[in-house]
């Protein structure tokens, strides 16, 4: 079995002291064995961190002794090789920027379907309500053509501040339809969710966890190819293990 455990997670909680907890949390991870990176903002926490597994979830068991971390829960898998090489704690102004200052999630989620309601749903061809469902990718085309939702809706952005207008101009093919945004770990497809709602759409839910939590939680059926990461791992499959992207050479 491989023994480095790879974990990835967020939380939307205010923030204020960014700058200070950028310190604690930068000196906690360089007293230990772990690598990856650390976004702090003052919406909340983003981070992908990899080590031992005694490590790793040690460091997270220290975070959660703050009140407004008290309830993370990463995501994991396993590879033989650390992904990353160095430690990054960095304070952003968002933590993944959308450049939408009024979607704030910390102020209210937009409702979430877990991974088994999703994949019901795909297999029965519609919502628990006989409302046809549409899977819609809010990551970046490049991502998409790692793998995807069979027949999700892509609408080839290049980086996430290019949703809202693209929501605005393809809202219309949403309408009347169950709408569940999924991206990599979630962080994405819960603003998109926000704003889609203050875009008046009425069913939408956030894939929760992502499709790494689709993965870890199903069998991945209607997911075709695989999950692009942002380490040295590139891509992983249903199996929560590394596999090649599209195209790539393996010989």
């Amino acid at each position: 079995m491989s023994d480095i455990l790879n974990i990835s997670c967020y939380k939307f909680t205010p923030l204020p002291d960014a700058a200070a907890l950028r310190e604690t949390l930068a000196e906690r991870a360089a007293a230990l064995p772990i690598k990856g990176t650390i976004l702090i903002a003052e919406e909340g926490i983003n981070f992908f961190l990899a080590g031992p597994a005694q490590a790793v979830r040690g460091f997270v068991d220290q975070m959660r002794t703050d009140a407004r971390f008290a309830d993370l829960a990463p995501k994991e898998s396993w590879s033989d090789t650390v992904p990353f090489r160095k430690m990054l704690v960095k304070v952003k102004r968002e933590i993944i920027r959308m450049d939408h200052p009024a979607i704030r999630p910390a102020s209210g989620r937009a409702p979430s379907v877990s991974p088994a309601t999703l994949r019901r749903w795909l297999e029965q061809g519609h919502d628990d309500e006989g409302r046809e469902v549409v899977t819609l990718d809010t990551r970046n085309d490049f991502e998409v053509d790692a793998g995807a939702f069979r027949q999700a809706i892509d609408w080839r952005i290049t980086r996430f501040t290019e949703f809202p207008p693209a929501l605005r101009a393809h809202k219309a093919q949403l309408a009347g339809k169950t709408v569940v945004s999924y991206c990599t770990g979630g962080i994405r497809c819960e603003k998109a969710a926000i704003l889609m709602q203050d875009e008046g759409l009425e069913h939408v839910y956030q894939l929760e966890g992502g499709i790494l939590k689709y993965f870890e939680e199903t069998d991945g059926a209607f997911y075709d190819g695989g999950c692009f990461v942002f380490d040295e791992r590139r891509a992983v499959g249903a199996d929560l293990a590394v596999t090649p992207l599209p195209g790539t050479d393996t010989d």
